[in-house]
């Protein structure tokens, strides 16, 4: 599943990453997976980080718009609800299967 396009964080969003590794003691993978974020990512902003250089990322990038953000939103939570229905659908399919007669 995807996260924010492009690979557009805030600052602050980069900087509570951090602190999640950092103050609770979470591993980078840990971390990662609580903020559906690629491990790769955080261990750069972890290392920027101890370089004293995380402020500086992603000042090249234009903010996402509240639309571009809404949008992304949307398109994760429309991946989840197809998974969810294509999981339901094979369930059905199973039980369905399973209360033939003679199917046993």
């Amino acid at each position: 599943m995807k996260g924010i396009p492009n690979g557009r964080y805030t600052k602050e969003f980069r900087q509570e990453a951090v602190k999640l590794v950092i103050d609770e003691k979470l591993s980078w993978t840990e971390a990662a997976r609580r903020l559906s974020l690629p491990t790769t990512t955080l261990a750069n902003w972890m290392k920027a980080y101890k370089s004293g250089k995380l402020g500086d990322i992603g000042n090249t990038y234009r903010p996402l718009t509240e639309v571009e953000m809404e949008l992304a939103r949307v398109k994760k939570e429309n991946a989840e609800l197809k998974m969810e229905r294509d999981i339901l659908k094979k369930a059905a399919a199973y039980f369905a299967r399973e209360s033939l007669p003679g199917a046993r």
